[in-house]
């Protein structure tokens, strides 16, 4: 298995158009309600435009995730905040045929040494569905420690839901 993650790129957009409408069904549970609109080419270059424009302004870091040259996901630092607090917001998704083999756990590994070495941040926080077990598994593998229960955090599946969050701080023991 040779799973890394990469900045997405504009030539992206088609092989992540066809992950996200091949994985319509799998990832709903756990995703904000899409409108049909969201899986077609024009939405999905709209979202990456967007999320390279954050990336230019040092707001976001928006990766593939890759098995070989094959895209089988997305992991995202979102909301890096600079200043004494020095964190951001991770999300992820692996596409169904992907899940379950280690491909999120490998994906998180290497976005927490984008996130410590190369941009320098303190704290990662991510957070789960109650019943999201598998990326709760995910998150404790890399070393994530649950600190919380938010009520009614996110709006998943077309309902305000409860979430575990987790955070993860750098060592700054050297």
């Amino acid at each position: 298995m040779g799973i890394s993650t990469r900045l997405v790129a504009l030539g992206d957009i088609p092989a992540l158009t066809a992950l996200r409408l091949a994985n319509r069904d799998f990832l709903a549970p756990w995703e904000p309600a899409r409108t049909d609109d969201y899986f077609t080419v024009e939405a999905q270059h709209a979202e990456i435009a967007t999320a390279l424009d954050r990336h230019e302004q040092g707001m976001t870091v928006p990766h593939v995730i890759v098995d070989g040259e094959r895209v089988v996901g997305r992991i995202t630092l979102n909301d890096i905040v600079r200043g004494p607090f020095q964190s951001c917001h991770l999300g992820y998704w692996v596409g169904h045929a992907d899940n379950g083999r280690g491909v999120a756990s490998a994906a998180v590994r290497e976005i927490v040494r984008v996130a410590f070495g190369e941009l320098g941040l303190h704290r990662i926080q991510a957070g789960t569905l109650l019943h999201n077990t598998g990326s709760q598994r995910v998150l404790e593998r890399n070393g994530f420690v649950r600190f919380g229960m938010a009520p009614k955090y996110l709006s998943i599946a077309g309902a305000w839901q409860d979430h575990f969050l987790y955070q993860l701080i750098a060592d700054t023991s050297e």
